[in-house]
């Protein structure tokens, strides 16, 4: 069931222009981290690796939002379509629907996490330290998916939601240039303990106000209970 699932998902995927465009997102960023970021080092004498912790966490960012808006619009259609309505009656049961569907982007996100940091090869990060930091910041994923369909009832609104959603990707790289204890003041974002949590990889934890683990830790928890808490929301509006 699970790989019929699957399969339906990915069709339906490819059938919508948008969802299309947005499956190429992840092949384009690890295009310009492995492309165009060097030539622009050579050309301007800019040294990229200074700031491979920002480049870093603008790839293990925008790779679960992407993904986190796919799902956010294939559930909108469904809801304009009623399949939800549909589901509902049946066996699986809404929950089980929406398990489904935000375990499988949360896995999609952390594969292409690990495609583009790997295929971009900047900052130096070892196999198990990109797949520690793709996992975590894959919890934006979801999340992303039940922002946009808490507030939207339509695409053209949940393009609008994501649009100002994705400010927030601002907010954590922001706080890249504080080392002291008012980066705190930017926790709030969903993406700051991960985006911390690469700086603390490349920089080291003596450059850090918290450790790298303390970050991985607390991104870890702060992204399981946004998502609960955006479940929840979006649960009340079926």
């Amino acid at each position: 069931m699970i790989k019929t699932f699957i399969i339906s998902e990915l069709k339906k995927w490819a059938r919508e222009p948008l969802t299309r465009f947005i499956l190429f997102y992840p092949l384009l960023f690890g295009l310009i981290g492995r492309f165009l970021l060097p030539y622009i080092e050579d050309q301007t004498g800019f040294v990229i690796e200074m700031y491979a912790d920002v480049v870093i966490a603008v790839f293990a960012l925008m790779m679960p939002m992407i993904f986190g808006a796919l799902i956010g619009f294939s559930i909108l259609d469904d809801r304009d379509d009623n399949v939800l309505m549909t589901v509902k009656v049946t066996p699986l049961g809404l929950q089980r629907f929406f398990a489904f569907r935000l375990i499988m982007i949360f896995i999609f996100a952390i594969l292409a996490s690990i495609f583009v940091i790997l295929f971009a090869d900047i900052g130096g990060l070892e196999l198990y330290e990109v797949i520690a930091i793709s996992v975590v910041s894959a919890l934006s994923a979801p999340l992303t998916g039940l922002f946009i369909n808490s507030f939207a009832s339509n695409k053209i609104e949940g393009f609008a939601i994501m649009k100002g959603f994705g400010v927030l990707i601002f907010v954590p790289l922001v706080s890249l240039f504080v080392f002291d204890f008012k980066e705190l003041f930017f926790a709030f974002a969903p993406g700051f303990f991960p985006a911390k949590a690469v700086s603390a990889l490349i920089r080291g934890d003596q450059f850090m106000y918290l450790s790298f683990n303390s970050y991985y830790l607390l991104g870890w928890v702060y992204g399981i209970i946004m998502n609960i808490v955006a479940y929840r929301y979006f649960s009340k509006k079926l």
